[in-house]
């Protein structure tokens, strides 16, 4: 069985694409990821990312319909797996477990 690890913007991006569910593509997720969190997404990374989610079966893609806009190529629509929902999960645990952790009076700083 492959890792469930996310490092952080595999995080991010695998969260987004659970927002957008059916409307997650390339653009409207960096879109989605600038506006929510203030950051700037470079295209390159995010591709990268998205393929790498794609290879630990976290994210499966389908092309969708093309247009003269985007001169006949397809848009490469992506969608979250039970997989990526459970390394999600696996996450936000170990996350509240650490969270849980922390000493009174180091949440009172």
């Amino acid at each position: 069985m492959m890792s469930l690890k996310l490092g952080e913007f595999e995080e991010v991006v695998l969260l987004t694409v659970g927002v957008l569910h059916g409307n997650a593509y390339g653009v409207s997720i960096k879109d989605e990821i600038e506006r929510r969190l203030d950051r700037q997404v470079s295209v390159g990374a995010l591709q990268i990312t998205l393929r790498r989610l794609e290879k630990k079966g976290f994210v499966r893609s389908e092309k969708g319909g093309s247009s003269e806009a985007r001169r006949g190529r397809p848009k490469l629509y992506f969608t979250m797996t039970s997989y990526g929902k459970k390394a999600l999960d696996q996450s936000r645990e170990t996350r509240n477990a650490l969270w849980r952790a922390l000493p009174q009076f180091v949440l009172k700083l």
